[in-house]
C-alpha cells in the first residue's frame, strides 16, 4: 500500500470513521471516477490545488466534478492573488501526485474551500491518495474533515 493511501486511511480512521477504499482502474479524471463508481460526476469531489501568492502556501478547492473553479472568483475568496499550482510543489507541500490528491492526509496544513454543489448530494466520492483509489463520504463530513469553507468558486457569480 502507498505512503499516499495509508495517510487517507489514517485521516478517516482518526476522525472514527470506518469507510471503504476502493480501487479503481482509472480514476485520474473527475469522468473517469463517475464511471468507475457508477456515480453522476459531480458527486466527485475534484481536488483541485492553487498556489496562494501572498501566502506562498497551497489552496484547496474541492469542486463538483462537472464544475471549473472561476480563478477569479477563487482569488476573491481565498482574499489573494492565486497561480496554478506546480505538480513538483503540489506533491511536496500535499504528499499527493496530481490525478491523486486527496482532499485529507495532507503533509502540511491547507487551506480549503468546498464547492456548494457537493452539498446536494448524499454521498459524494473523493480521491485516495492515488489515481486509482477513492472513497465515498457524505459532502457534510468531508466540509469537516477537510477543514473546507463552504463557498461559491465556480461558474456566474450571479448563480
Amino acid at each position: 500500500m502507498s505512503k499516499s493511501l495509508k495517510r487517507v486511511r489514517a485521516a478517516l480512521e482518526d476522525a472514527g470513521l470506518s469507510i471503504e477504499v476502493r480501487q479503481t482502474d482509472n480514476a485520474r479524471t473527475a469522468e473517469d471516477a463517475a464511471r468507475a463508481v457508477g456515480c453522476d460526476v459531480n458527486q466527485i469531489a475534484k481536488s483541485i490545488i492553487f498556489w496562494g501568492e501572498r501566502s506562498d502556501a497551497p489552496v484547496l478547492f474541492l469542486t463538483a466534478g462537472g464544475n471549473q473553479v472561476d480563478t477569479g472568483r477563487a482569488a476573491e475568496i481565498a482574499d489573494e492573488k492565486l497561480s496554478r499550482a506546480k505538480a513538483d510543489r503540489v506533491r511536496t507541500t500535499t504528499g499527493f501526485a496530481i490525478g491523486g490528491v486527496a482532499p485529507i492526509g495532507h503533509l502540511t496544513p491547507i487551506r480549503a474551500f468546498f464547492d456548494p454543489k457537493l452539498l446536494e448530494f448524499e454521498e459524494v466520492w473523493a480521491a485516495a491518495g492515488t489515481p486509482q483509489h477513492v472513497f465515498a463520504i457524505s459532502p457534510k463530513s468531508l466540509v469537516e474533515l477537510a477543514g473546507a469553507r463552504v463557498a461559491p468558486f465556480t461558474g456566474d457569480p450571479s448563480e
